[in-house]
C-alpha cells in the first residue's frame, strides 16, 4: 500500500521546486548559474526518490 503523505506531500513538491530552480531561476543568475542548477537538480532527484519510496512504502505488521 502506497503512502499518499510521502508521495504527494514530499515527493511531488520537491520535484516541482527542483525543476523550477533548474529551469527558471538558474538562467537569471550570472556567476551562480551552475550552482543553482546543481542544487535544483539535486532537489528534483531527491523528490523522485521520495516519490518512488512513497509508492513502495508498507507498514510493518505489529507483533504481539
Amino acid at each position: 500500500m502506497a503512502s499518499k503523505g510521502i508521495t504527494v506531500g514530499v515527493g511531488i513538491p520537491m520535484i516541482v521546486v527542483g525543476a523550477l530552480m533548474a529551469w527558471l531561476w538558474a538562467p537569471m543568475e550570472g556567476n551562480l548559474q551552475n550552482q543553482v542548477e546543481l542544487i535544483g537538480s539535486t532537489i528534483g532527484i531527491l523528490g523522485i526518490v521520495f516519490f518512488i519510496s512513497g509508492l513502495f512504502y508498507t507498514k510493518e505488521p505489529v507483533m504481539h
